[in-house]
């Protein structure tokens, strides 16, 4: 089992050729980084005796949960004691198990051992105490790949283990551990690195590799390894490869090895999306592309864009967060001040249904080049009630007398319809309902008055007006309470769409202009009339096998079933 983890033996360390995330592997407490708390409380507790059964670690990926797991081990089994831990001069158990060759040290990989009868193996090897060492340990990693049987092999040895035997386990999917497992472990969740912390590191790294990085390059592989130590050192160690001797790796080339662009382009998009300059929006865009740009990375930063635009004034540059550098933050300021939040908020939910839509998409560039300039069309559309909005009149009724006083292409209107009704939908209030329903009246050709009397009325003029999906809901998944004037109680089933009472209540006021009063109750009410219909059809079929017809039917065939009973409405007897 161990020979899988050669590949992190300080053995390597001392060769300069080894890449980056092996080379500067923490192998004592001191050298974690951003692991303090954590790091703090399991010296306390070794220092204390306070050790509890099993460990269990869990974050995000290259954060220390493997690493702190060999570090305890060797804390457990270090030959100087755990008042005088070995720093560089190690002892002959912490020594092989930095090798990963330690007898009583079984390092495992759950990946790769799921079933039952891995753990099996590994209880009956708990049984023997430790050869060598004080301690007897067992790291698994990845421990949430085992299967269900698996952890329930292992519960009992985890809760009662000999004194002797310690378990460690490191997850990156703590739900998928069961609770069982989880209550009997003393749990630490590692966080993300914060980025000055990684920043500080990697530049210390650099200059020990003497590679000659500038501080934005440094930030950008910060800002992409999103917290991850592992996934920022072999970012570095990439870039420095693709260093030629005594040259300086800069931002623009690291945002060509990385396949990042530059922060101040998309700033320069936004300015040309709101001048509704759209030349320049796509030679901008395009260039964008040329740099190898994916259109998920591109919408992503587009996000993170207007995120910024929305929330600029409560944002600080602290030196905590890379993403944006003073003169970015500067132009996004003054960029902000200019552009209303509703704009923003409209931006937001085009770009979240373009990025599902890039799924099904064949030709992706030509998607986001229409994307940007279904953008502008919005922005414009959005300038003319801008006033509207101000004085507090619904968002809805705004967009669409600016749909209406502009003409614009066909399609692209479906576009704007379609984001808009998807956007507005979120945020609208009683108000804003009661003037959909009156602007529907308006609109419709039919301007004559109905009277609906009772329910079967209302279930009539569905019909009659060829509402077939309001007919079958009020059928099937309503049951009625009360029907007074302009006033209906019901309750409903699971199956009612959630639309149907803001249909239902537009559909009244179009039919009778009158507003009708929909309310729910929490009675059962009466039955459906599908339930009505059911229980009909069942009486009759009851009846009729009881006839004599029936009875001598079944004398000569035996197998006849009665599925459906109907009366013949052309003769006055049954």
């Amino acid at each position: 089992m161990s020979n899988i983890q050669v590949g992190w033996s300080p053995i390597y360390i001392m060769n300069n050729n080894k890449i980056l995330a092996l080379k500067y592997r923490p192998q004592a407490f001191e050298d974690l980084i951003g692991q303090d708390v954590v790091a703090k409380t399991i010296l306390n507790s070794l220092k204390e005796k306070k050790i509890p059964n099993a460990y269990l670690f869990t974050g995000i990926r290259g954060v220390g949960k493997t690493t702190i797991a060999r570090i305890i081990a060797k804390a457990l089994n270090c030959g100087k004691g755990i008042e005088n831990l070995c720093k560089e001069k190690m002892c002959e158990h912490c020594e092989a198990i930095t090798n990963s060759n330690h007898i009583d040290v079984l390092e495992m990989d759950a990946a790769s051992k799921t079933g039952v009868d891995d753990v099996r193996d590994l209880i009956e090897f708990s049984r023997y105490g430790p050869t060598s060492a004080k301690y007897k340990i067992f790291i698994v990693d990845e421990v949430h790949q085992m299967s269900k049987s698996a952890f329930n092999a292992l519960l009992k040895t985890l809760e009662e283990p000999p004194q002797y035997l310690k378990f460690i386990f490191a997850t990156t999917e703590i739900k998928k551990l069961p609770v069982t497992v989880v209550s009997r472990c003393q749990r630490f969740d590692l966080p993300r690195i914060k980025s000055n912390e990684l920043f500080d590191f990697i530049k210390k790294v650099s200059e020990k590799e003497k590679g000659k990085v500038t501080d934005e390059a440094l930030k950008l592989i910060v800002k992409i390894s999103e917290g991850s130590v592992r996934d920022a050192l072999s970012l570095l160690d990439r870039a420095l490869v693709s260093l030629e001797k005594n040259s300086e790796l800069d931002l623009d080339m690291a945002q060509k090895i990385f396949g990042c662009f530059d922060k101040s382009n998309l700033i320069e998009l936004f300015e040309s999306i709101f001048l509704a300059e759209e030349k320049k929006v796509i030679d901008i865009y395009r260039s964008i592309y040329n740099q190898g740009v994916e259109p998920k990375v591109f919408l992503n930063d587009f996000l993170e864009i207007l995120y910024y635009l929305k929330n600029i004034s409560y944002l600080k540059i602290d030196g905590t967060n890379f993403n944006l550098n003073d003169t970015d933050f500067s132009r996004i300021k003054k960029l902000a001040s200019s552009v209303n939040n509703e704009i923003l908020l409209l931006f937001w939910q085009f770009t979240i249904k373009t990025l599902e839509e890039v799924e099904v998409v064949s030709n992706q560039h030509i998607a986001m080049e229409m994307f940007l300039i279904r953008l502008m069309y919005l922005k414009e559309i959005s300038n003319y009630n801008l006033a509207e909005i101000n004085n507090n009149k619904s968002n809805e009724y705004s967009i669409d007398k600016g749909l209406e006083n502009r003409t614009v292409d066909n399609k692209n209107n479906d576009d704007l319809s379609d984001i808009k009704n998807k956007t507005i939908g979120q945020i609208k209030n009683i108000v804003q309902e009661k003037k959909q329903t009156e602007k529907t009246i308006f609109k419709s050709t039919d301007q004559t008055k109905l009277v609906i009397k009772s329910f079967e009325d209302l279930i009539n003029h569905c019909s009659s007006k060829r509402e077939i999906k309001l007919k079958h809901e009020l059928e099937t998944n309503v049951n009625l309470v009360s029907f007074e004037n302009k006033r209906i109680e019901i309750s409903f089933n699971e199956k009612l769409d959630k639309e149907f009472i803001k249909n239902l209540s537009s559909k009244l006021y179009e039919w009778t202009h009158d507003r009708w009063i929909i309310s729910l109750s929490k009675e059962s009410g009466q039955l459906s009339k599908k339930e009505k219909e059911e229980i009909l059809k069942n009486e009759l079929l009851e009846k009729a096998k009881k006839s004599e017809t029936y009875k001598k039917v079944l004398e000569v065939f035996p197998d006849a079933e009665l599925i459906n009973v109907e009366k013949n409405m052309d003769k006055k007897n049954d």
